[in-house]
């Protein structure tokens, strides 16, 4: 008899990132910087994408800096999943 073992679970890509837009029903939008050096210029320089991602609860607000991770496409646009909530903002209602 020969035993298998149960195959690892598979590193998916995680990206840290701050809510934009929380106007989308289950949907946040995450900006998403990314710092490098200029090849030439040895200047460092910042830019930012925007990910569209799923948000099950609703719990994101505008500001959050929250932790997107890879998940299968669940829409044109949604190809990540909020996995957590790094920080949250600060609440103007209360």
């Amino acid at each position: 008899m020969v035993e298998t073992e149960a195959p690892a679970k598979t590193r998916r890509m995680t990206k840290v990132g701050v809510v934009v837009s929380d106007k989308m029903d289950k949907t946040v939008v995450v900006a998403v910087e990314n710092r490098r050096r200029h090849p030439l210029y040895r200047k460092t320089v910042a830019r930012t994408k925007k990910f569209h991602a799923h948000d099950e609860n609703n719990e994101c607000i505008i500001g959050d800096i929250v932790r997107i991770e890879e998940s299968r496409p669940r829409s044109r646009l949604k190809r990540w999943v909020v996995y957590e909530i790094v920080e949250r903002a600060e609440r103007l209602d209360q």
